[in-house]
């Protein structure tokens, strides 16, 4: 009877324990020292926030920030702020739920949902991966496109080569994953900044783009721009990831343990998502300095950028710079979308196959329609094919947020964890201000598509 009551009534809440963890070949392999000082433990929780951070600043990003820069000065600004503070908040959530209980949200999902609504959950999910795979295959081949006049078809097919790199990496440890990742991000943070130097923006401008205004709201272009910045922003995918990965590290599985585990990923996270704030910043504010205030003002493509940067400017290199901080965004985010269709998939279905196949799997799902839509009309198909991409993610997004914000707040599933009062009303109000904000953007995007 005690067996029967165990089985419809688990006392941690979940019905099973996982068969194996996800990611398994790395799954605890980092040692966390338990008598090192507060900094030598902070670097070594440093990591998996970056390899979040990737998603949120991606090629996907990229049209909207320069848009939005070109059309409307440094004033959306505020809300690329508020979207990252949404991020924020969201991924320490996802590291949470990692971290207290042994399981990813995709795991967490297959022991609390029925099994067609699983594998309803996993289809969608693989779709907006390969949405994701497919904005970050164009955005590659858009700047070896643009770096050494490779045709975009053969830029495409190209990039199933860094399959090979995450194998080759994965193979040496999980910290040459994240050392790789860590060194994109400081370049395209370092050619961003020199970018920012040479462009000279307004600073007061920029401080005062910072602050949220009405007229967002009241201009409804404007508007349409700021849902895809917030839109294009928060990645479904990097949810399921961070949940997994923070599980590389090897601290102790005790209560105090785990609190103290999610202190620090929860710094590494928001530091890193920071750093992706800055990123998205500049981008938007290089557009403003350049385009905007140049009387260049419907500049919305990642081609136009680059062929005005150095005559706007007038520095030679310009325009190169932006293309190798483009080629970085590109391949750092597919590094992280296959590790993140791996987890998924063993996630949700108990599935596992070899690492290289999955991720060569993932990539194909991404290029056979960049490939289709080249060869039928062009390379002027890859901006509209960019802009579906992100419609797709926007439909996905709260198929994983919810779920989310419901393990986290359940005192039967998180224990002592469980999200408190404020952060469980925060997290309820952002879920539903993201499924609102993007059911409005395809409604929008659908508009367009149909006048």
């Amino acid at each position: 009877m005690n067996d029967l009551n165990d089985a419809l009534h688990p006392k941690d809440g979940w019905h099973s324990q996982p068969e194996r963890a996800s990611l398994s070949e790395v799954h605890r392999t980092l040692v966390i020292p338990s008598s090192a000082g507060f900094m030598r433990k902070l670097m070594a929780f440093a990591g998996p926030g970056f390899l979040v951070a990737v998603g949120y600043m991606d090629p996907g990003n990229w049209a909207t920030d320069i848009a939005g820069g070109s059309k409307y000065n440094y004033t959306l600004l505020s809300v690329i702020m508020i979207s990252n503070l949404m991020a924020i908040l969201l991924q320490s959530l996802s590291l949470k739920l990692g971290i207290a209980t042994g399981r990813d949200l995709a795991q967490a999902c297959r022991d609390h949902y029925s099994r067609p609504a699983v594998f309803m959950h996993w289809v969608l999910c693989e779709i907006a991966i390969a949405a994701c795979d497919l904005a970050e295959v164009i955005g590659s081949a858009i700047a070896l496109n643009l770096l050494f006049k490779i045709p975009m078809l053969a830029g495409v097919c190209l990039t199933a080569l860094d399959v090979l790199i995450i194998l080759f990496l994965q193979n040496k440890g999980f910290r040459y994953i994240e050392a790789l990742v860590i060194t994109l991000i400081a370049t395209i943070g370092g050619c961003f900044a020199w970018e920012i130097f040479m462009s000279q923006p307004n600073y007061a401008g920029i401080a005062a783009g910072f602050v949220p205004t009405f007229e967002i709201f009241r201009n409804s272009d404007m508007l349409y721009i700021a849902i895809g910045i917030l839109g294009a922003t928060v990645m479904p995918h990097n949810l399921y990831l961070h949940s997994s990965i923070v599980q590389t590290r090897k601290y102790e599985l005790s209560s105090a343990g785990k609190r103290e585990a999610i202190k620090f990923a929860t710094i590494d996270s928001t530091v890193a998502l920071t750093f992706a704030l800055f990123i998205n910043a500049a981008i938007l504010i290089v557009s403003a300095a350049t385009f905007y205030r140049s009387g260049h003002n419907e500049v919305a493509s990642i081609n136009e950028a680059y062929k005005l940067l150095t005559p706007l400017l007038g520095v030679g290199g310009a325009s190169v710079i932006f293309a190798l901080a483009l080629l970085a965004s590109g391949q750092n985010s597919t590094l992280t979308g296959t590790l993140a269709g791996q987890i998924v998939m063993e996630g949700f279905l108990n599935l596992r196959i070899q690492p290289w196949l999955r991720r060569l799997i993932t990539r194909l799902i991404a290029i056979v329609p960049a490939v289709v839509v080249i060869m039928i009309s062009g390379e002027k198909g890859i901006e509209k094919l960019l802009v579906l991409s992100q419609v797709v993610l926007s439909l996905q997004l709260s198929f994983a947020v919810f779920p989310l914000v419901m393990f986290t707040g359940d005192k039967v599933k998180m224990g002592e964890f469980v999200n408190g009062p404020r952060t469980k009303a925060l997290a309820w109000f952002v879920a539903i201000f993201i499924a609102l904000l993007n059911a409005w953007l395809l409604v929008l995007t659908f508009r367009d598509w149909f006048h």
